[in-house]
């Protein structure tokens, strides 16, 4: 079988340890399974989120997408109104699934290579009184941009509205305390930055928020109040099947997450691969979508090369070929490509694929 590492902002590089965590079968109800390793990471979970106390975390099986429907589909009664910061991909996506669950709503469009405009938002809750939820992305993988999560927070706040951050490819990579942040929900996944395996996403949220959605969700298998119910009085419990591999995965990554040092030392050799990969692509003539003051430590889009042999699919499997899988940019206006440095992923990693661009480079760099 072919190995290569994964340049990707998740799925993403993991251990040999988080792997082999998957060889062993778990009964969904057993002990063993339910209040020694499920319960455990919804405590380990909402350990990692915040200090303060209040907040509860709910595992649901899927996709990061899934759950962010879940959230959105369960957080919001029949007369709420949720406003969508966007400025990427994944804004967008949350504005879409709302539109599919009839839920109504406003979205506050940002270009795709810049950060949410405050003065804009605070226009847009100064004149619409009937927006009861806000929702934004904290690092939109379609630029590597990082959103200023903490001062959206403050002002959503201000107004007494419920703040929801979609923490997908951040959450567990970038120290954050979302109590002291006044952030009301949270939303991540297991094959993101706490370096998981794909197959099920999270929620940490205020549990007065949660407490109050009793009946509100539009999706049987996606009523993150019902799932949240069943696992505080049954211990861990799911509703429907666990992806049980992938928990006990999950499981192994947050303790090797600890035996690094926690979020701070992960969150520090992140930001460590992305800036020598910055500065080792710039050395090779490439920018950087994305002003410095915005970036994030997860994952950098870079312009395409202005030259007429240049072919993204052929470069990426030239790379894949070398052992490494980048992604294709996804900006409406702009040629670009991405590359990930999370994941099991060091800095003698960063060094190697910028020996093999440097190798495979068609354009003159005389």
């Amino acid at each position: 079988m072919n190995q290569y590492l994964l340049l990707t902002p998740g799925p993403l590089t993991t251990s040999s340890s988080v792997k082999q965590a998957m060889l062993q079968d778990w009964c969904t109800w057993d002990d063993d399974y339910n209040s020694a390793v499920v319960q455990v990471i919804r405590e380990k979970l909402v350990g990692l989120a915040t200090a303060q106390q209040g907040y509860t975390s709910v595992l649901m099986q899927g996709s990061g997408t899934s759950t962010v429907e879940a959230s959105i589909g369960t957080l919001l009664a029949k007369n709420d109104k949720l406003l969508v910061i966007a400025n990427g991909v994944y804004g967008k996506r949350m504005s879409e699934i709302a539109t599919y669950l009839n839920i109504e709503q406003t979205m506050l469009s940002f270009p795709e290579k810049e950060a949410p405009d405050l003065l804009k938002i605070k226009h847009v809750l100064d004149n619409d009184k009937a927006i009861t939820h806000v929702a934004m992305v904290h690092c939109e993988t379609t630029t590597g941009i990082l959103n200023p999560a903490a001062d959206v927070a403050a002002l959503v706040k201000s107004y007494n509205k419920v703040f929801i951050l979609d923490a997908m490819s951040s959450f567990g990579g970038i120290p954050m305390d979302i109590g002291a942040m006044q952030i009301d929900v949270l939303i991540s996944s297991a094959n993101k930055c706490i370096q998981g395996v794909p197959g099920f996403g999270f929620v940490i949220v205020k549990t007065a928020v949660l407490a109050r959605c009793a009946g509100q969700a539009r999706s049987l298998s996606l009523d993150l109040y019902a799932q949240w119910q069943t696992m505080e009085r049954h211990h861990g419990k799911w509703r429907f099947t666990s992806p049980t591999h992938v928990v006990r995965a999950f499981y192994q990554a947050l303790l090797e997450l600890e035996q690094e040092g926690g979020v701070q030392k992960r969150y520090q050799r992140y930001a460590n691969n992305q800036q020598l990969l910055t500065q080792g692509m710039r050395e090779l003539g490439f920018t950087a979508l994305v002003d410095t003051s915005l970036q994030s430590p997860f994952i950098t889009a870079f312009y395409s090369p202005e030259h007429p042999d240049y072919n993204f699919k052929q470069f990426y499997t030239l790379l894949k070929q070398q052992g490494f899988v980048i992604y294709p940019g996804s900006v409406s206006d702009t040629d670009c490509f991405r590359i990930g440095n999370i994941g099991e992923v060091y800095l003698q990693d960063i060094e190697k694929l910028l020996m093999v661009i440097q190798s495979c480079c068609f354009w003159d760099q005389n």
